[in-house]
């Protein structure tokens, strides 16, 4: 028969299993906001950056008629100065509606950059975060399993060896 086993500390491969356990725990859940602050982010360039923009947009394009309106009335009573004021209006009101119509094609960039950068990232950590649900319980069962074994094991005697209890034969 071949030699006993030397197998000085189950209780290292206890701790290994309980560290697991703790790591597996906290990288799902790390990974878990790593998701949700993906989500985050696109729901705030998709939905509420557009929103806001597109208020704005209305309140700027508002003021660029009324705007308008006044340079208008200005030329027909004919005031010199009231219509160069009235066209310096306009043109701060033209400047401030194109500011925000460009800010407006960042915003749908970013959306689509978002979409293009993120999703390779989010299914990988999709995969990993898979792998952390499926895997590692195996693992942490295996690792118990394996500790139960060698309990198991260390309390055998090979025979024409002294019992492990202490008495004499």
């Amino acid at each position: 028969m071949a030699e006993q086993a030397q197998i000085t500390s189950v209780e290292a491969i206890e701790y290994f299993r309980a560290a697991l356990i703790l790591f597996t725990g906290r990288a799902r859940a790390a990974l878990e906001e790593v998701s949700g602050e993906v989500q985050r982010t696109k729901q705030w360039l998709d939905a509420d950056q557009r929103r806001i923009l597109e208020n704005e947009l209305r309140i700027r394009a508002k003021k660029l008629e009324q705007a308008q309106q006044e340079l208008f009335s200005a030329r027909l009573s004919s005031f010199q100065e009231t219509t160069s004021l009235q066209q310096m209006v306009v043109q701060r009101a033209q400047r401030a509606v194109r500011e925000l119509e460009e800010k407006m094609a960042r915003l749908k960039k970013w959306d689509r950059e978002i979409e293009n950068r993120s999703d390779p990232l989010v299914k990988q950590v999709e995969k990993l975060h898979t792998f952390l649900s499926t895997e590692m319980p195996k693992a942490v069962a295996s690792l118990a399993q394996t500790v139960r074994t060698l309990d198991a094991y260390a309390g055998v005697t090979v025979p024409g060896s002294p019992p492990a209890t202490g008495e004499k034969p």
